[in-house]
């Protein structure tokens, strides 16, 4: 409360009169002034930028290396796209119960293979070595892993062209040249024409003088099997020998 001014009497009849919170002057017949707190407008934060991760820093060349050889006149953007097409087989490959003449040089070899990896495997489960320190089948040992060697799937076996020339892929084959890409027909008549070529060697040859070939080495196999004069990879090999 505060004593009346030169304007009079307060409202409440006590010559008092209300002053409200102002610092500064009130002219008489005017209302009061209320002052009201301001809040300042909030500030824009700055956004904070993390650095990219190792990874992204690491591809940004290998992209953008890309994208140049896809630009670039003469550079890898101008190649031909990748495309594959399965080989295209003649009536003999297709329908022949025999090997044709020009895979039987690649059906020899894969047979070697499987023989030698088979008698290898048979081996190497053997315990007791024989009196020069070397793990040697039994003839009835052999005899059985031979046969199964030939009755197997062949299931990984099959043909593939390279460079518009038709061989058998699978393991133990030489690859050759690598494609770009390429397309390797399995199973069909495949499986059944290696079975029945193992069984062809395993007749022509006898287990006895395939074990003892193997026990020289998976080269002295190949050459049993395959080499000689009239051997599948003999190149004096008749396209007319005995049908496989």
């Amino acid at each position: 409360m505060v004593s009346p001014g030169p304007w009079g009497k307060g409202e409440n009849g006590r010559g008092e009169v209300s002053v409200p919170h102002w610092s500064g002057l009130v002219l008489p017949g005017q209302p009061p002034l209320h002052t009201r707190a301001c809040t300042p407008a909030p500030q824009p934060q700055p956004i904070l930028t993390e650095p990219a991760p190792r990874t992204m820093r690491l591809l940004l060349p290998l992209l953008l290396l890309l994208l140049r050889a896809w630009a670039v006149p003469g550079d890898l953007g101008e190649r031909a796209p990748l495309s594959a097409t399965a080989p295209q087989l003649d009536e003999e490959e297709k329908y022949s119960a025999h090997m044709p003449v020009h895979l039987r040089c690649d059906a020899c070899m894969a047979v070697a293979y499987q023989m030698w990896q088979h008698l290898a495997k048979a081996e190497a489960k053997l315990h007791t070595p024989d009196s020069r320190g070397q793990q040697v089948l039994s003839e009835l040992v052999y005899t059985d892993v031979l046969d199964r060697s030939c009755s197997q799937t062949w299931k990984d076996y099959g043909v593939q062209e390279v460079n518009q020339v038709k061989r058998l892929t699978g393991p133990g084959l030489s690859k050759g040249p690598e494609p770009g890409i390429s397309v390797m027909i399995t199973g069909g008549p495949w499986p059944t024409r290696l079975s029945v070529t193992c069984f062809h060697y395993l007749g022509e040859f006898g287990e006895d003088q395939i074990y003892e070939a193997h026990r020289q080495g998976r080269a002295a196999l190949e050459v049993l099997l395959c080499g000689g004069p009239r051997g599948a990879c003999s190149k004096e090999a008749p396209g007319t020998r005995t049908e496989l």
